[in-house]
């Protein structure tokens, strides 16, 4: 096969690129700005239909792997922002591939939509900015490849892992924290995790098969208490994580939430009911099995952050 990869220089899309490779297929590595490994530059979020058309001539499958910051305030209204970040660009780039005749697909999403799937009472999407557009993003991308051209999403946890210098925008902070004298506090809750190598190796396997399903990936369920101790233990700190009471991690997350209003601002998680999710164990099962670790030495061994991989977790 020959793959079209959307955001190829980043996280995620560099070890897409890898895997593929190392699978025999051919692939073309699309990013905004330079990067080694590139081979287009273009600002999918705002190129044309036709723009991209001429990108994907040639190609039998493209793999969407750019990504936004959700926890970034913005002004309100916020929506069409993330919309024309998260949406438009999919529902263009997957109309080109339709007329182009693209037979398989992949959109790197996230696992918000699992839990929205399982849990519509919790109201997700209405909650939530972000979560709303990567429901639309998944929806529309769809309907706009037609049935001809199925497009699995990739329903995506935190991730560890490094491309180069690309790493999680999460990684800093958590590396600074790990490495001070400053105690590791955690709530109760937790997340599912994957590296992106495991990612890339769903997103290969899902081209190969021409899949359109929904898929959840994650290599392991952590706490955040398991979490916090393992990047710890990544950073040669290990020490113990003490639990931060449930009610001040609401208090906190609250007056965060009503700071930004007053300054006329929202974020795509809404501070207000994020809450309840970092409170859940927000769990994937059945996981691969696959053991974190190498992942983890590679995010925090040496993390003076060079760049910076937006919009992990997803």
């Amino acid at each position: 096969m020959r793959i079209l990869v959307v955001g190829g220089s980043g996280l995620i899309g560099a070890h897409v690129v890898e895997v593929l490779r190392e699978r025999g297929h051919a692939t073309t590595a699309v990013a905004r700005t330079s990067h080694p490994g590139v081979d287009h530059l273009l600002d999918v979020g705002s190129a044309s239909t036709e723009e991209l058309r001429s990108l994907l001539a040639g190609h039998d499958g493209v793999v969407y792997a750019t990504r936004t910051d959700e926890q970034r305030p913005l002004p309100k209204p916020i929506y069409p922002q993330f919309r024309r970040d998260n949406v438009d660009p999919v529902v263009r780039l997957f109309t080109a591939a339709r007329a182009e005749g693209l037979t398989r697909g992949v959109v790197m999403g996230s696992y918000y939509t699992y839990f929205d799937r399982l849990h519509p009472q919790w109201r997700l999407p209405e909650r939530h900015t972000y979560i709303r557009c990567r429901v639309e993003q998944a929806r529309e991308g769809r309907a706009a490849a037609g049935p001809d051209l199925p497009v699995a999403v990739l329903e995506l946890p935190f991730v560890f892992g490094r491309a180069g210098d690309r790493l999680p925008n999460w990684a800093g902070p958590l590396d600074r924290w790990a490495r001070s004298r400053t105690p590791l506090v955690a709530p109760t809750g937790g997340s599912a995790a994957a590296s992106a190598r495991s990612v890339a190796e769903v997103a290969a396997d899902a081209l190969e098969q021409a899949s359109g399903a929904d898929i959840p990936v994650a290599d392991e369920n952590l706490t955040w208490s398991d979490m916090l101790a393992r990047i710890a233990e990544a950073v040669g700190r290990r020490r113990r994580v003490a639990r931060l009471p449930a009610g001040a991690a609401r208090a906190a997350l609250r007056l965060g939430g009503a700071l930004q209003g007053l300054g006329g601002k929202e974020s795509g998680v809404n501070p207000t009911y994020v809450a309840d999710l970092l409170l859940t164990d927000l769990f994937i099962e059945p996981t691969t099995g696959r053991s974190l670790d190498v992942a983890l030495r590679e995010t925090f061994a040496s993390c003076p952050t060079p760049a910076v991989e937006r919009g992990t977790p997803s």
